[in-house]
């Protein structure tokens, strides 16, 4: 049975896909510009000839990235920092928006408008630096990067309005069961919010894998930088980069910052479609229910 469409609701579909055409457009011709500017010669950059597809197509710059082993510990810190930032702060995170989502609590009157003061206000650079550094003797270490930023506050509010509308008749009669607390924060509420879970796991995962301030400001020794930073000293210093004098590697200082822009954000990108329906789902029930 076919339904008839009338000519507004044509009209409309029509203008949705042109609208939505040029949105995925303009998100994407980034991304595509790069990846053709990284098997582009730097005759062809320089020129401007580099649009939707490589000119003068060649891998030089990214055999020359490759044959880097300090790109390799780099990626490899970048890993470490990853996984156990995301843990902890996904961890903390939680811990913290679960009694904050009870209304119950007399005392949250007083601390969520206080998280909520620090995501407008912070104490600056300098006196960060001061807490970290010299206070909490963190300089030169990984936690100088794991944790003063371990919670997000705009995170911290998504999960607590998740939390807040999960059924409370489950902890209630978890309670009646005789499980205490934790057990029904880790036995029952842990398990049914695998939607907000994973959406944190995604947020401070691409933060910190594209986090390269705060280890710039604390890491004195380079073997302990995360691939961004590198990357980042790498575009800073990539006119100053001598590669040979072969006629293959003088093609690289442009398009080399392209090429490893490239392979330090693959990662994330082949994450995310594994994720993707916990995202939207954690993200529609967080800002719905809060």
């Amino acid at each position: 049975m076919k339904v008839k469409v009338s000519k507004s609701r044509k009209v409309f579909l029509v203008i949705n896909f042109i609208v939505m055409a040029l949105v995925v457009f303009v998100t994407l011709y980034p991304f595509i510009y790069l990846i053709a500017q990284s098997f582009s010669s730097d005759r062809a950059v320089a020129a401007g000839k580099v649009s939707f597809y490589p000119i003068e197509f060649t891998t030089a710059t990214y055999k020359y990235v490759l044959k880097k082993i300090e790109f390799y510990q780099f990626y490899a810190n970048t890993i470490l920092y990853g996984i156990f930032g995301t843990i902890i702060s996904v961890a903390a995170t939680a811990i913290l928006a679960y009694p904050l989502s009870k209304n119950r609590l007399r005392l949250n009157k007083f601390f969520i408008p206080f998280c909520i003061f620090t995501m407008y206000f912070s104490g600056g650079m300098i006196p960060n630096y001061i807490l970290v550094a010299q206070w909490l003797h963190l300089r030169d270490t990984v936690w100088a990067i794991l944790l003063p930023g371990a919670i997000s506050t705009f995170n911290l509010l998504l999960m607590k309005s998740f939390f807040a509308g999960l059924p409370e008749e489950l902890e209630e009669a978890a309670a009646i069961d005789g499980m205490g607390t934790y057990s029904i924060f880790t036995k029952i509420v842990v398990p049914l919010s695998k939607p907000i879970i994973a959406t944190m796991c995604l947020f401070y995962l691409v933060g910190l894998w594209n986090e390269w301030f705060g280890p710039f400001i604390y890491l004195d020794t380079k073997s302990k930088w995360p691939v961004a930073l590198w990357v980042r000293q790498l575009v800073e210093g990539a006119n100053n980069v001598e590669l040979g004098s072969g006629a293959e590697e003088s093609q690289i200082t442009t398009t080399i910052k392209s090429a490893s822009m490239v392979l330090t954000s693959l990662p994330i990108i082949c994450v995310y479609p594994f994720v993707q329906k916990y995202f939207v789902k954690g993200m529609t029930m967080g800002a719905v229910k809060g």
